[in-house]
């Protein structure tokens, strides 16, 4: 009598092999998936990043845009004509006077000097000595240039976000002068005094194309009254 022969057949390991490469199959599809889903939130989270740091800079902007010292500008003497305008919004440039909030480092484009009471003068660049009782208010004009996909700041077109589908600017205007009633958006801004607030519409767009273009809304109160 002979012994039964232990083992697998051939129909078994071929049922084993088909059963792993299922199994193996399965478990790559899976980890691709997952490495997909994480690099698309990582992709999603850096846009969210890049809007919240430019937005934001903005936003601190905007609030100060208009502040030329603590008297009006008609008592400010050698005031450049730019003074006249601090906000405007043309060819895809959006220009401000603002406070030198953002690059103290840095040297202002104007220094306005004043005792908030009787007098104030601008100077170009930063004016150092004060007499007793001065106040110095530096100021710096700032363009934001939306240029090839690319949002750039300063006269010398420093890049600073690349990436950038759209960027809007419309402006919040009052039915009446001295009023924050009946406000509307309108892309041309024809009277500064009937300024309240500015509108910024950011479009970012994921270079790797793993997610859909992000967009985002910042609106933003002046905290001053143009001329």
């Amino acid at each position: 009598m002979s012994n039964p022969r232990s083992g697998f057949g051939l129909i078994e390991l071929m049922v084993a092999l088909a059963l792993g490469m299922l199994v193996v199959l399965g478990m790559t599809q899976m980890f691709s998936s997952c490495r997909e889903a994480y690099l698309s939130q990582q992709s999603s989270a850096m846009l969210q990043e890049d809007a919240r740091y430019v937005l934001s800079k903005l936003a601190r902007e905007i609030r100060m845009a208009g502040m030329l010292g603590c008297l009006s500008i008609d008592r400010i003497v050698d005031a450049p004509p730019v003074f006249k305008t601090p906000v405007s919004w043309q060819g895809g440039v959006l220009r401000m006077i603002s406070p030198d909030v953002a690059l103290q480092a840095a040297k202002p484009d104007w220094t306005v000097v004043s005792d908030c009471a009787t007098y104030a003068r601008a100077y170009p660049g930063a004016k150092m000595t004060l007499a007793p009782g001065e106040m110095a208010f530096p100021l710096r004009e700032l363009f934001y240039r939306f240029e090839h996909g690319q949002l750039k700041i300063g006269p010398n077109k420093t890049v600073l976000l690349d990436n950038v589908a759209a960027f809007d600017v419309s402006f919040g205007i009052a039915d009446l002068a001295g009023s924050h009633s009946g406000l509307r958006y309108e892309y041309r801004l024809a009277k500064g005094s009937s300024l309240r607030s500015i509108r910024i519409g950011l479009t970012l767009r994921d270079r790797t194309g793993r997610v859909k273009d992000q967009a985002y809304l910042l609106e933003v109160a002046l905290r001053n009254l143009l001329a």
